[in-house]
């Protein structure tokens, strides 16, 4: 037999061999389909669809409880939201020896963009007959001395004396944990966080004010503690440092980062309490205009409750890549048809807010990144055809 003949010959017996194999995996998995994706996956990247990947995510299954108050009194809509919640907060606040609350004071100048201090009242007003050991309402913001000062925190001490209440500005301890995120290249990046957040002895309270933001969609619960986890110089240190800064690497960075503060973070967290009494639309998170929304919303699950939230607010849960990517992971539950609303039902207090006029932009961590895709084009190029080598 001619070498070429027997080369002839020995590509089609293998090409069979293939063609065989790759029938029996058809047949295979025709046979053991991947089970449909879950049923919040419908809101997320389509693109991942029910074509498995989406099934090696670790999506939470069990159900989660999230309280939905609308009133007229921001203070008693807090402290109800809690009530509705607190056959899951009570138990393990039995476990703890301190309450943190963790308001939201990005700037100063503005009530609208900060916890109001009413806010902060209601959360007293619940845990006053529950709890006997030291609170603290702790910020981290680098103007957290005046926005104490500007809207007046500091009454929530005076007005529930004797109870042991204090305020903390955590730019201002020494103490740190760090994690480990990523910047604009990707390269592995330390970022500092205030240590007393991490503190297995405390339950950790969240308190945002409900805004759209100018770059991951909207801010809520999960955004309140993972941008406010991060430190920076205190007003007096020199030279300037800024942690926070460190999440502001890029639209995509920027989600997979505060993704990864939460997985870091979320041991330590108890109950987030989101105050859309007056939310902010438009051009969040500082900027934009008030929303007279007069709602409350409760849960010891954070990813459900920014998820209600987003609910509320007209917001296509989608949008928010943190949050996708905080279900994803297993971090809590996002999908609707899982969470369990009691108060007010969503369709009663749906507020579709104005977007940001930046959103476009921040929807680009779901597309392919374009600076990549010609050298991944290149590196997937097929080897050119070669005659196969005279066999021993």
């Amino acid at each position: 037999m001619s070498p070429t003949r027997r080369r002839f010959l020995s590509f089609t017996a293998r090409a069979a061999a293939l063609a065989g194999a790759g029938a029996q995996a058809l047949r295979l998995a025709a046979q053991q389909s991947p089970p449909p994706a879950p049923p919040g996956i419908r809101d997320l990247d389509p693109r991942i669809g029910s074509q498995g990947v989406a099934n090696l995510f670790q999506y939470v299954d069990r159900r989660s409880k999230v309280a939905l108050i609308h009133g007229d009194s921001r203070r008693k809509n807090v402290c109800e939201a809690l009530l509705a919640i607190d056959d899951q907060i009570r138990p393990v606040l039995k476990t703890r020896r301190s309450v943190i609350i963790k308001p939201n004071g990005v700037i100063p100048r503005r009530q609208l963009a900060v916890t109001h201090v009413d806010a902060i009242h209601g959360v007293l007003d619940y845990l006053a007959p529950r709890f006997k050991g030291p609170v603290v309402i702790a910020e981290c913001s680098g103007d957290t001395r005046q926005v104490i000062e500007n809207f007046h925190w500091n009454q929530a001490v005076t007005e529930h004396k004797p109870k042991d209440i204090k305020l903390v500005v955590l730019n201002e301890e020494p103490r740190y944990e760090l994690m480990y995120g990523i910047d604009y290249d990707l390269h592995t990046l330390p970022i500092r966080l205030a240590a007393r957040l991490l503190d297995p002895s405390a339950y950790v309270i969240s308190l945002p004010v409900m805004k759209n933001h100018n770059a991951v969609v909207a801010t809520l619960a999960v955004k309140n503690m993972v941008i406010g986890t991060p430190l920076q110089s205190d007003a007096k240190e020199t030279p300037r440092w800024n942690d926070k800064r460190k999440f502001h690497a890029g639209i995509r960075q920027q989600n997979f980062n505060m993704m990864l503060a939460a997985q870091r973070l979320i041991p330590y967290w108890g109950a987030a309490v989101i105050d859309g009494f007056e939310g902010m639309e438009g051009d969040g998170p500082s900027n934009g205009t008030p929303v007279d929304h007069r709602i409350a919303i409760a849960s010891t699950d954070y990813i459900a409750a920014d998820r209600v939230g987003l609910e509320c607010m007209g917001i296509d849960s989608g949008w928010p890549g943190y949050l996708n990517y905080c279900y994803q992971v297993g971090l809590g539950q996002y999908d609707l048809s899982k969470i369990d609303v009691v108060g007010t039902r969503i369709a009663e207090v749906r507020k579709p807010y104005h977007h940001h006029i930046d959103l476009e932009r921040m929807l680009m961590w779901r597309d392919p990144m374009p600076d990549l895709e010609p050298n991944l084009g290149r590196l997937f190029q097929p080897a050119p055809e070669t005659e196969p080598p005279e066999e021993c």
